[in-house]
């Protein structure tokens, strides 16, 4: 068994827990927006319906209505994160009803970036205000409890105290969109990954702001000793008697505590958490479902198989075939 010792403290934990995060961006638009306009995302019928959404201001202002409705002023140089995506508006004044993203003029720039006009043809370039969006696939493996915890809007402006070294970016995103030189759209979107990127990890070294439930499990040494050394080891034919002694309790005081914290049982969460890890082994790094079935402890093909349609509700060779990005 790993020796506890050599565990950061518990503070230390969710952000050891991060280093395994991927941000991938799907789909990126320079966005250009004259009053009075207002774009809608995340519609059903969108593509992007499901996946987390940045926008960055690089000219102008803009107002972000969010899915539950509240409104986010975000003046050039502001960059805001939906995590969770979500039907949410950029509009020019804050009061403006929204029509769907699909139904304003679109051509391609390059490989997954488009420029949309939102406005008069004759008047984008010398007016109104230039967004740079991206839609975005989060693959946080093990975190994944994470994102369920994670305001609606998350914005860059509460962290630049924090993390001055953000600004440098945000302010090459600015060039870069404004001036439209040669490769600059595939420039912005790996500047957009990484601000999104630093967005959360701000968040996460601030405290995660009010979040309970998992994150403070996380924060409890003991407890959160256990759920780390699941992560680390996640092929470990690990026991409830092995778990229970990491945490230095009996069996039934730590599967009540487990439970109390995360709102599962600790073989449960296990097997949830190697079937994120399997998806994302076999859709990103193209593994081989032999490979990924003996590295997450099972004896056979067939019965990681099992473990993962009983979980995900479809067989293992679909995480390929769903795979977007």
């Amino acid at each position: 068994m790993a020796d506890p010792s050599s565990y950061p403290p518990a503070a230390d934990l969710i952000s050891e827990l991060l280093m395994g995060m991927r941000i991938d961006g799907v789909r990126y638009r320079r966005i250009q927006i004259t009053d009075p306009c207002g774009i809608r995302f995340g519609d059903d019928a969108d593509a992007d319906g499901g996946w987390a959404q940045f926008h960055f201001v690089a000219r102008g202002t803009v107002f972000l209505r969010s899915p539950a409705g509240v409104v986010h002023r975000l003046a050039a140089g502001d960059a805001a994160l939906l995590p969770r995506g979500g039907v949410h508006a950029l509009l020019s004044a804050p009061d403006l009803p929204a029509r769907d993203l699909a139904g304003f003029q679109a051509h391609t720039i390059c490989e997954r970036v488009e420029m949309v006009r939102a406005c008069d043809g004759d008047a984008c370039p010398q007016s109104g205000a230039v967004v740079f969006s991206g839609c975005m696939a989060f693959d946080l493996g093990g975190m994944h409890p994470l994102l369920a915890l994670m305001p609606e809007v998350m914005s860059v402006a509460t962290l630049l105290d924090r993390n001055p070294e953000i600004l440098p970016m945000l302010e090459a995103m600015e060039r870069e969109a404004c001036a439209g030189r040669a490769g600059f759209a595939a420039i912005l979107a790996r500047l957009a990954d990484v601000v999104a990127a630093s967005i959360i990890r701000g968040w996460v070294e601030c405290g995660c702001g009010e979040a309970t439930g998992w994150v403070q499990a996380l924060r409890d040494p003991r407890l959160g000793r256990v759920i780390l050394a699941m992560h680390r080891e996640p092929g470990r034919a690990w026991t409830l008697v092995e778990l229970a002694a990491l945490m230095g309790a009996s069996r039934s005081v730590f599967a009540e505590r487990f439970l109390a914290a995360t709102g599962t049982t600790p073989l449960r969460y296990l097997t949830d958490l190697r079937m994120r890890l399997a998806a994302g082994w076999i859709a990103r790094e193209r593994q081989s479902i032999d490979s990924v079935a003996e590295r997450l402890g099972y004896a056979s093909q067939a019965a990681f198989s099992r473990a993962f349609k009983r979980v995900t509700g479809h067989p293992p060779g679909m995480a390929r075939l769903d795979h977007h990005v």
